[in-house]
């Protein structure tokens, strides 16, 4: 965290001497942008309420991870699998040379720790009430120690954490040689949550549907590696928000979960440029 507030605070006066130095901008007023890419993510501790016919409890401090594919070409750049990693698509318009509006998704993966080995389970506290659910769990619980076994829960957001989401962004140029740009970015946004989540609850079927279930916000701060003003590599930080209240758990729609925590996710990213006016500037 203490990185990116620093990068985020470089940036800031990076454009700033920018502009006091006049330095040369390309034209990208009118333009679009379309990267693809991958990232990494991490996340806060959570407490998650579960909520049924015959159940209403908390899971305090639950700790989650990420999913990372195999490296494999075969899933990362396979046009028939380039969906099965955590990734990145997003498409912008820049309204004038500096700031752009732009739409992505981003595809995170969240995995509650539970090992298939019910000794090595995560340990957590949970308070609630759980009756007649036909498992060893029925009972009252109040700031209980709690094993979270696989046969009492499994929760991910694995296809995936899905983040849609509108983001405001600002690029600046820092330095430019012949066909080479070097570029700072700087973004915020928020948007819904869509995940498909992978659970299987007490002795409930397993479900696994897509569902609105949230909303999210964060920002961002990024450098981008532009060649012949068209093609470029970019590197994204990003912090946030979520805050889930409606997760599907099981076939009943009377059965719902809610949560909320931060994440932090890092990005790599490829991507072009459309309709820019190449090696045209302008003095500021």
């Amino acid at each position: 965290m203490k990185i990116l507030v620093l990068l985020m605070v470089l940036t800031s006066f990076w454009s700033i001497s920018q502009e006091d130095g006049k330095k040369d901008q390309f034209h990208r007023k009118g333009s679009f942008y379309f990267y693809w890419g991958w990232n990494k993510s991490a996340y806060t501790k959570s407490d998650i309420t579960f909520t049924g016919n015959n159940y209403n409890f908390t899971l305090y401090d639950v700790v989650a991870d990420d999913r990372q594919s195999p490296l494999s070409a075969n899933i990362y750049l396979n046009p028939a699998n380039i969906t099965i990693p955590q990734y990145n698509m997003r498409i912008g318009y820049f309204f004038n040379d500096k700031y752009n509006i732009s739409f992505g998704v981003d595809h995170m993966k969240y995995v509650m720790r539970s090992n298939q080995d019910p000794n090595l389970a995560q340990w957590a506290t949970i308070s609630g009430t759980i009756e007649n659910s036909g498992t060893a769990y029925d009972g009252v619980y109040d700031n209980t120690p709690f094993q979270i076994k696989p046969d009492f829960l499994l929760f991910e957001h694995t296809d995936g954490l899905n983040y849609l989401n509108f983001e405001l962004r600002r690029q600046d140029l820092l330095y430019n040689y012949k066909v080479f740009n070097l570029n700072s970015i700087l973004g915020a946004g928020a948007g819904a949550l869509m995940p498909k989540t992978n659970a299987t609850l007490l002795n409930n079927e397993r479900h696994d549907a897509f569902h609105f279930a949230g909303f999210g916000t964060g920002v961002m701060v990024g450098l981008n590696f532009e060649f012949f003003n068209r093609f470029y590599i970019q590197t994204e930080a990003k912090v946030g928000y979520i805050n889930m209240p409606d997760i599907r758990t099981t076939k009943f729609k009377s059965d719902k979960a809610k949560q909320a925590f931060s994440y932090i996710e890092a990005d790599i990213l490829f991507g072009v440029n459309f309709n820019t006016k190449t090696g045209k500037k302008h003095q500021k």
